[in-house]
């Protein structure tokens, strides 16, 4: 029945991200998304379509479906239904421009159990910040979780065990990634915001565009971050929910054990 489930919901791709302490943790290969199904209240610890068997890189990570030519997203709660046409690598720079100019926001509120995390999005990033709206938009972060959490280094949300998200993966663009966007200029420090990262076979450092990190680490742990990932955004308040978060109990995939839902709308 679970192998049923895994195949109906996600094909999963590597993508890599933060590591706490590359020297401390090493940096083991790791599952893309790390989806993980519930069966009869009983959570299953082990990587789905797990690409090398040893256990974790502490890196970010997303999933990828099949193809689709246009579909119908529900936009805004009381907006009628738009037809969009699905994200890929050939249409995400023009239709992301256009969107990012429609829609100038950059402040983010993400709602948890925990308290409430607001972000600024950079400027500088302007598909990285196009593309965070635009899946806000879309609804896609409802029943997402926070669903990666290693203390004194990241939170990782956009990703759950849901089988509403492959689904919407599906619809918004099961295959496209975001264009490198990194600022030599910028490090990852306390509470900076990146994007998961393909991280074979990906010399352009393109970023996956449905999770995300936040750095609750000192500067020292995200050295090998630099460089690498795209950092797009900025805690402005919050980072004491973020290190309730990042401290919760988890298993030995550094999924929380109970599941961090995560709310994200645009803080205008």
């Amino acid at each position: 029945m679970r192998l049923l489930t895994l195949f109906l919901c996600v094909t999963l791709t590597a993508c890599s991200g933060p590591n706490g302490s590359t020297e401390e943790k090493g940096q083991q290969s790791q599952d893309s998304s790390k989806t993980k199904f519930s069966q009869d209240n009983q959570r299953d610890h082990k990587l789905a379509n797990n690409i090398d068997s040893t256990a974790h890189d502490k890196r970010p990570y997303s999933g990828f479906n099949a193809n689709l030519s246009a579909v119908s997203i529900k936009g805004k709660p009381g907006e009628n239904q738009k037809k969009l046409p699905v994200l890929t690598q050939e249409n995400v720079v023009p239709i992301l421009t256009e969107f990012g100019r429609q829609n100038p926001y950059n402040k983010v509120l993400i709602k948890t159990s925990y308290g409430q995390i607001k972000i600024e999005l950079f400027e500088e990033t302007p598909l990285h910040r196009a593309n965070f709206l635009y899946l806000i938009q879309q609804d896609y972060f409802t029943n997402t979780f926070f669903h990666r959490i290693v203390p004194n280094f990241i939170i990782q949300g956009g990703n759950s065990d849901l089988r509403s998200t492959p689904r919407k993966r599906k619809l918004i663009g099961p295959n496209y990634l975001l264009p490198s966007e990194i600022n030599p200029n910028r490090i990852h420090t306390y509470g900076t915001i990146s994007g998961a990262k393909e991280y074979r076979e990906n010399p352009d450092k393109l970023s996956a565009p449905y999770e995300f990190f936040i750095f609750c680490g000192p500067d020292i742990s995200g050295r090998h971050l630099n460089g690498n990932y795209t950092i797009f955004g900025q805690v402005t308040q919050g980072m004491d929910v973020v290190e309730t978060i990042a401290n919760l109990p988890a298993d030995e995939g550094e999924w929380p054990k109970s599941n961090v839902y995560i709310e994200v709308s645009i803080d205008k």
